[in-house]
């Protein structure tokens, strides 16, 4: 027996027992069997001083609940969940387990797990009550910054479209409060909550239990909601890009970024509108662009460069590691624009002499390899990239040059500057700013 049926067959139920929503906090309780889980945030009060429907913001907390409840089902996959603290409709049932089921894709990859969608998982939950309509005033533009370039640059867009923005950071740290500091924007005007994750979950990893990568981009989403519903945003602005449409492994549906893609968008803007009503509008402003774009656009805002940062190995410590995928895709990226001297500023080395990282960049360069599992672009913007970068320094080539000129000795660059996504959902009054961006 594997596993995954050892457990499911140990723990046949989770349970989401309730949320608890104060004026400074947000506590929610989870149960598997003998073990409780009280996943927690906390907020400045002053965020709940605003005119919002009150039943409008349980049901927002409700849903961070679902969002967060996958993170700990997935140490058991427990065949039942019971939703005993709200309702729900057979369309939402369907709409979560849709969620949890693709947004796993990379879990049950890599845990060996053949799941398949209808016996996953079965939703049991009380008859939904519909919201009733409000007419709340919503104005502004929440936008989740994460200390990378993307968001960055979203926030360098809305200033120049003359947006009202209030930045949202989970779990602030330097590289988040560098970028807002670094766009102008004042620090109280930030809206920063501080996210827990219960010690339990993480002994029962140590335990043996299942783990792995989960849609942490919807706990992003239906945060952001909680307080734009609270603070009567308008907007709640992504700047997740084209490419985080992208399968990772060659004839699978696995997508490492799969709530950053358009698809999770889509269904996210479906489920607002049939459940909130009049509530924030959630789109992402990137969508239309590729990273090459965004990458070239972003280098136009060299006050970001000492303080933003995109390792999630180096996160905690606000470092770029030097040794992961994400680090060695950024610095392709940025090395198509910018050289060497403003590039070991920014990260510390020169990681295109990083030898060790060859197979890394093939996963990142070649098709019959799989992507590495890190929010990464398209192959076809790397080896763009990889070609700019080659052409800067072909004089005195480095290490991974060198093996992107042996694996592609003819190759012809494909011109991204005037790609667009149409597939997006950026309202009109901003899409011209990015159209500038595709020029």
């Amino acid at each position: 027996m594997s596993k995954f049926d050892e457990l499911r067959t140990k723990h046949p139920l989770f349970i989401y027992h309730s949320y608890e929503l104060s004026e400074n906090s947000l506590t929610f309780h989870f149960q598997m069997d003998e073990y409780h889980f009280y996943p927690k945030w906390q907020f400045d009060k002053n965020y709940m001083q605003g005119n919002f429907s009150r039943l409008q913001l349980e049901e927002a907390a409700f849903s961070l609940g679902m969002a967060e409840l996958v993170s700990y089902w997935k140490c058991s996959c427990c065949p039942t969940v019971e939703i005993k603290c709200k309702g729900l409709s057979e369309w939402q049932k369907n709409w979560w387990k849709k969620l949890y089921f693709n947004g796993l894709g990379e879990f049950f990859y890599r845990n060996g797990i053949d799941a398949e969608f209808d016996s996953f998982m079965t939703i049991i939950a009380p008859e939904r009550e519909p919201l009733p309509e409000t007419n709340s005033v919503l104005t502004g533009a929440l936008v989740p910054v994460g200390g990378g370039k993307d968001s960055a640059l979203t926030l360098e867009i809305l200033k120049q479209a003359g947006e009202d923005i209030t930045p949202y950071v989970i779990n602030s740290r330097k590289a988040t409060a560098g970028c807002v500091e670094a766009a102008g924007i004042s620090p109280e005007k930030a809206i920063c909550p501080l996210r827990t994750i219960d010690k339990t979950l993480l002994e029962l990893n140590k335990k043996g239990y299942l783990n792995g990568h989960t849609p942490f981009s919807a706990v992003v989403a239906f945060s952001a909601l909680l307080f734009g519903i609270m603070t009567n945003r308008k907007y709640i602005v992504l700047s997740n890009e084209s490419s985080a449409n992208e399968t990772y492994v060659e004839g699978k549906n696995v997508n490492h970024q799969y709530s950053k893609s358009t698809e999770f968008e889509s269904d996210f803007r479906v489920y607002c509108a049939k459940t909130f009503g009049n509530c924030p509008e959630y789109f992402s402003l990137l969508r239309p662009l590729s990273e090459w774009q965004i990458a070239r656009a972003f280098v136009n805002y060299p006050q970001y460069f000492p303080v933003f940062q995109s390792c999630n190995l180096g996160g905690k410590t606000d470092i770029w590691c030097c040794n992961c995928a994400k680090c060695l895709y950024v610095y392709i990226l940025l090395g198509a624009f910018l050289d060497d001297d403003t590039l070991v500023k920014i990260f510390g080395c020169n990681m295109l002499e990083k030898e060790e990282l060859s197979e890394m960049l093939d996963g990142l360069m070649l098709e019959k390899e799989d992507k590495p599992f890190e929010c990464v672009g398209t192959k076809s913007e790397v080896r763009l990239s990889l070609s700019m970068a080659l052409e800067k320094r072909r004089a005195n080539a480095p290490a991974l040059l060198k093996r992107f000129n042996e694996k592609f000795p003819d190759y012809k660059p494909v011109d991204l500057t005037k790609f667009f996504d149409r597939n997006n959902f950026v309202p009109e009054k901003f899409i011209g700013y990015v159209e500038m961006l595709a020029r």
